[in-house]
């Protein structure tokens, strides 16, 4: 008879393990953006790495690049307003930020 427990899954949408370019900005620093590239993606948020880790809570603008081998057209860029829900401080020099998506626009201008 097993004994190990099976941790539950907590997310409600399935995640596409995708690399897309994704330039993110903090609201609260003055600095410009930082460009990165996505590990996963869903409709409810995105999980991407980067230098220096914001705190959990942060609000972020960032725009995903959809290439055309995605969109079947052209490249689309999509503007997001969200807020980090979790920070996975690996042992890499990278920090993994998984954010949550609030609102979007589909025509990618800011």
């Amino acid at each position: 008879m097993s004994t190990s427990k099976a941790t539950p899954e907590k997310r409600s949408t399935r995640r596409f393990s995708l690399s897309l370019p994704v330039a993110v900005k903090n609201k609260a620093q003055q600095q410009g953006e930082v460009m990165s590239e996505t590990k996963n993606v869903s409709a409810r948020g995105v999980f991407f790495y980067m230098e220096s880790a914001p705190a959990e809570g942060s609000e972020l603008e960032f725009t995903l690049t959809l290439p055309p081998e995605i969109t079947l057209t052209e490249a689309l860029r999509i503007h997001c307003s969200g807020r980090v829900v979790r920070v996975d401080k690996g042992t890499g020099a990278k920090v993994g930020i998984a954010a949550a998506i609030d609102k979007y626009d589909l025509s990618g201008e800011n």
